[in-house]
């Protein structure tokens, strides 16, 4: 007799999370909400980290700030708190505060899917932009991950150069923001958030796979902004990185991608 998989009603968003095993990778959990799948956990080993995009995050986290202990993030936008994990067992003595207008996710996450042993996690039910005002007013951060947006259909407040500004001035005079942008071709909600970015930091990139480049197919691109541009060897160490096929633009390399 099947057992029907854990499931919990969402009431921001108005639809179900459910939570099932994944039958491909033992000991793997995914995510959905409205039976799309959002995040992968390796319960086992929660330094694999499945999907690319997240991948391509951690691996450019480990690249430019993989030798300090003590890092402090800032989730924004809560799913399985995938990243939260990789970096509990892969970085030493990481924090995490975890943001997520869903007050009912984080502890249907946490219940079904356990974090690692020792993991410094804080979560906070809030609106991404207003928490920064509020509840974070004090705080600085050396990394920050912005994992809400879909596309033309993201909540417009959370995609305007204001909010960039906003997330700048939570970040260490060296932090680090990491967007997650899902876009379709011919990639203008693309065009945008590179454009709000690269107004605010002195340095951009932005990352995927060569054929996101041509503006033809739809998917996912990682933008980092920073205001202490990282040495010529890192960014290429970045883009070595993976995973593969992977293409890092920046500076003049971005122009065509900064003209909303």
């Amino acid at each position: 007799m099947s057992v029907s998989p854990p499931k919990r009603w969402l009431s921001f968003v108005q639809r179900h999370a459910t939570i099932e095993e994944d039958t491909y990778v033992e000991g793997a959990k995914i995510l959905s909400i409205g039976g799309a799948e959002q995040s992968h956990v390796n319960l086992r080993h929660p330094e694999e980290v499945f999907y690319e995009y997240l991948a391509r995050i951690a691996n450019q986290i480990r690249v430019l700030r993989g030798q300090r202990s003590g890092l402090k993030f800032l989730h924004l936008g809560a799913g399985a708190l995938t990243l939260a994990r990789w970096a509990s067992v892969s970085l030493s003595d990481s924090t995490h505060v975890v943001v997520d207008i869903e007050r009912e996710l984080v502890d249907f996450v946490m219940r079904y899917m356990p974090l690692p042993a020792g993991a410094a996690v804080h979560s906070i039910t809030a609106d991404a932009r207003e928490v920064l005002h509020e509840q974070l007013a004090s705080e600085k951060f050396d990394v920050i991950i912005v994992d809400i947006f879909s596309g033309p259909e993201a909540p417009e407040h959370l995609t305007v150069p204001e909010y960039y500004r906003e997330l700048a001035q939570s970040l260490t005079p060296d932090g680090l923001l990491f967007v997650n942008i899902g876009d379709d071709p011919p990639l203008r909600f693309t065009d945008r958030q590179v454009a709000a970015a690269r107004g605010t930091f002195d340095f951009v990139m932005l990352s995927s796979t060569p054929d996101m480049f041509t503006r033809r197919y739809p998917g996912n691109l990682v933008l980092m902004g920073t205001n202490t541009r990282p040495a010529p060897e890192l960014i290429e160490l970045c883009e070595q990185s993976g995973p593969f096929p992977s293409e890092i633009r920046h500076s003049v390399g971005l122009d065509r991608f900064g003209k909303p």
